[in-house]
């Protein structure tokens, strides 16, 4: 058949549902080959073993510098194009164990469990503001993205003062709709501030990552480019999927009251109701892009060295031989198998920490505002920006 036009449109009205192609191309063509908006060609794996087969197989390479590596996004072909290095989870190892080595323990289980009182805190003073504002209130402006942007700034020693300019800046360089000279002077404004920020680190260190890389680099470990690089990728990464993630779990709630219904009334359910969120709206879309370094098997098809490969998590974890009626929000199904964080080598070391936050947040937004709905108003679905979200939630209450 003829290639497919990759990215597809989601169904019509139904931000939650991956395009209705995926289920097609899962059942009759797993591993199908399609073409970029460049041109580019690329071959698209829709069944969840498949997914994770190429996930964990060294020969799809996470470099974003590798021959073939089918480039999706704007973000990242302003990286590609200016030679910029493009952070560790889009480099392979030895180099990408090296410094996910360096941050793991800060991003770990008991570093997210500490912080678990901090973010609660957090938390209700942003319903508390929510709550004493203006209806309708825009749940992304309010909370989705407040949240995740301290929290990231605790971990990395940013200043919580600043976060509106790095905000600013990370829209900047994730929104399809900026031009390659607005992605690449948010890029270079956000890199002169870190770059700033490292400086004063290695003069008066605290108990922060950022200090701690930089007394890596001091000691010559690793170089003021790596320092660089991991300082822009968790600042972006830190917050962003997450605040996205936030917005459309609350969405989901809202749209789906009977659930919402069992979490405040079970506050405990908040683990189960996590991953299954997780699951249902796998707000990363091409966070597993791949290319093919040597010929590798897939699905009982042959990807050739230099092939780019698009593992797509969306369908995975909608794949009805792994999860009973996939397309049904159930916070009593087994999730955890879900792949939202991807899988292999590549998962991603924020998960705990995202864990904790969406744990704290869904039960809280529920007992907090127990009449919450969707007010009248422009949800702005994001589209081609490699996250699943909507710009702007309004929402209303009794």
């Amino acid at each position: 058949m003829a290639d497919l036009a990759f990215p597809m449109p989601r169904p019509a009205g139904c931000p939650f549902d991956p395009p209705a192609e995926f289920a097609r191309l899962r059942e009759r063509e797993p591993v199908a080959r399609a073409v970029l908006p460049d041109g580019s060609p690329v071959w698209l794996l829709t069944r969840y073993h498949d997914v994770r087969a190429a996930l964990r197989d060294p020969a799809a390479s996470a470099d974003l510098r590798a021959p073939g590596f089918p480039i999706v996004t704007a973000a990242e072909r302003a990286l590609v194009d200016h030679g910029v290095h493009p952070g560790f989870i889009r480099t392979d190892p030895p180099e990408h164990s090296r410094m996910r080595a360096l941050v793991a323990a800060d991003f770990g289980v008991r570093r997210a469990e500490a912080l678990r009182p901090a973010i609660e805190r957090l938390v209700d003073s942003c319903l508390d503001r929510v709550l004493a504002g203006p209806k309708p209130a825009d749940l992304v402006a309010e909370l989705a993205m407040p949240v995740p942007s301290t929290v990231i700034c605790w971990v990395l020693g940013v200043p919580v003062d600043d976060i509106g300019s790095f905000n600013a800046w990370t829209r900047a360089l994730v929104d399809a709709g900026s031009t390659p000279e607005q992605t690449q002077e948010a890029n270079g404004a956000i890199t002169a501030y870190l770059d700033r920020l490292i400086t004063a680190k290695l003069d008066e260190p605290g108990d922060d990552l950022l200090s701690r890389l930089a007394e890596e680099h001091r000691r010559g470990g690793i170089g003021r480019e790596d320092v660089l690089a991991t300082a822009v990728l968790l600042l972006v990464a830190g917050h962003e999927t997450t605040a996205n993630m936030i917005s459309m779990g609350a969405l989901a709630l809202l749209h789906h009251p009977e659930r919402a219904a069992e979490l405040r009334a079970d506050p405990g359910l908040a683990p189960r109701a996590v991953e299954e969120l997780l699951r249902y709206l796998s707000v990363s879309e091409f966070a597993t892009t791949r290319a093919a370094v040597r010929d590798v098997e897939v699905g009982g098809r042959t990807i050739r060295a230099g092939e780019g490969l698009l593992p797509l998590t969306q369908a995975a974890n909608r794949d009805p031989a792994v999860f009973a009626d996939p397309d049904a929000l159930d916070f009593h199904r087994r999730s955890k198998r879900h792949v939202a964080f991807g899988f292999g080598v590549h998962q991603c070391v924020g998960q705990s920490l995202a864990r904790v936050e969406l744990q704290v947040v869904y039960p809280a937004l529920l007992r907090r505002i127990p009449t919450l709905r969707v007010a009248d108003g422009e949800l702005g679905l994001k589209q081609g920006e490699g996250i699943v979200g909507v710009r702007r939630l309004p929402v209303t209450w009794d």
